[in-house]
């Protein structure tokens, strides 16, 4: 078989075994990393690098800090101050999707997601509300979020590098056209359907939580203080990241050290902090995306994709294709890895077809954000799946409604304001 079958073969397996779930998913997701190295399809550098990858250390260190928060008890003041205004469920769960989807448009999405998942989960705590009904709206806003800057999501600057290879830009708020309708469109799904769809699970550590909840009153204010202090600066750190030019990973770990060394939290309760099964899982999947784009799979999928359509497939045919193909690849890849495959056959699709090179891109980039079906479409939907008790189905559940609010907003909203064919002609208008 070549390379691309198997890679092929092993993420129909994955995809199965996720469904499944009778195997720890960290377990899948190393059988395919292995597997992939054992058939010859990635030699082991490339099959392993999944697990330094800087998501997966911004991941430790973000566990580290809201480990700090959790040790001190500080998350549970935060999030009795948050119960104060939002007293229901669905009043929380809108007060976080607006909070998360706001900063994500100036912020990272995963860096956005990684500072407030332990904020969220003592508001969980403090609220008496199950975390499973809040960790997934903030992921699921992170990502709606992510479409309102060039700087919100990795999928955007990679569309924006692209376009500017051929002497266009998108503006900095460009995405948002798309991106505020469909954040928007996405609270109003979780306030009036979606919240009906989230599971209602209850998780060991919200009852230790409870439980152990006295300890945090012979904890320093000091201590207290500096932890909040510190994931403020990590957040401002994170904002101005351009500015400052240090990554989002290289301030995670600063801050981690800074809690470490300052005393606020000990080694131990550091380690205890760091979710093993997020990182496996994650860093096991990157090897399957990474299988995908070396051997040719995803190319041959998309491009299968887009020949049955025909030659004559009308603008609104082909921005639904190159929206859905985008959109059910990030769910199976990472979100950034679906952009960064799809983008330069978006490009080929409208020199082909001569159409505008915006547009294309623009479906592309926005049906690649919509990583709400699985745990592995998006860093953010993985560092939460342990936290909240999350299953595969849940994702699925609550994901693919949100996927078809999506798909409606832009369906109606790319062809107004990102038509394929410009003119009435069907040739690009240059200018």
């Amino acid at each position: 078989m070549t390379p691309s079958t198997i890679s092929i073969l092993f993420l129909l397996f994955a995809v199965i075994m996720f469904i499944w779930e009778k195997v720890p998913l960290s377990v899948t997701s190393m059988m395919v990393c292995l597997g992939l190295v054992l058939t010859g399809v990635l030699d082991e550098e490339t099959a392993f690098i999944g697990f330094i990858n800087k998501n997966v250390i911004l991941f430790v260190a973000m566990f580290v800090v809201g480990g700090a928060l959790f040790e001190t008890g500080m998350a549970n003041k935060i999030g009795g101050l948050v119960t104060r205004f939002a007293k229901t469920e669905r009043q929380l769960i809108i007060a976080i999707m607006v909070i998360v989807g706001l900063m994500s448009g100036v912020l990272s999405n995963t860096g956005t997601a990684a500072v407030l998942i332990p904020v969220v989960i003592g508001i969980a705590a403090k609220s008496n509300f199950a975390r499973s009904r809040l960790l997934m709206p903030l992921v699921f806003a992170a990502a709606l979020g992510g479409n309102l800057s060039l700087i919100g999501a990795p999928g955007n600057l990679i569309g924006q590098s692209a376009l500017e290879s051929m002497g266009m830009q998108f503006s900095f708020f460009e995405f948002a056209k798309i991106g505020l309708p469909m954040l928007i469109c996405g609270i109003i799904y979780f306030a009036f359907f979606g919240y009906k769809l989230l599971p209602q699970r209850d998780t060991n550590e919200e009852n230790i939580e409870t439980e152990n909840s006295n300890k945090h009153k012979d904890v320093p204010i000091w201590k207290q203080n500096l932890s909040l202090a510190v994931l403020i600066l990590t957040i401002l750190a994170m904002i101005f990241e351009k500015s400052l030019g240090i990554p989002l990973y290289l301030s995670g770990s600063i801050a981690a050290l800074v809690l470490i060394l300052s005393g606020v939290i000990n080694e131990k309760q550091a380690m205890r902090s760091i979710d093993l099964k997020t990182i496996f899982l994650f860093g096991g999947t990157l090897s399957l995306a990474a299988a995908l784009d070396k051997s040719g799979a995803g190319v041959l999928i998309a491009n299968g994709v887009i020949d049955s359509l025909g030659q004559n497939a009308s603008p609104y045919v082909l921005t639904f294709a190159v929206f859905m193909l985008a959109c059910v690849l990030t769910n199976v890849m990472s979100n950034t890895a679906t952009t960064a495959l799809l983008v330069p056959i978006a490009v080929s699709i409208a020199a082909n077809l001569g159409a505008d090179p915006r547009a294309v891109i623009m479906a592309t980039v926005i049906g690649g954000s919509c990583a709400y079906a699985s745990p592995i479409g998006m860093p953010a939907n993985t560092m939460v799946m342990t936290a909240g008790g999350y299953r595969f189905t849940d994702y699925l559940k609550a994901g693919i409604p949100l996927i078809f609010v999506s798909l409606i907003v832009c369906m109606i909203l790319l062809p107004i304001l990102y038509p394929f064919f410009p003119d009435t002609k069907g040739s690009l208008i240059k200018g």
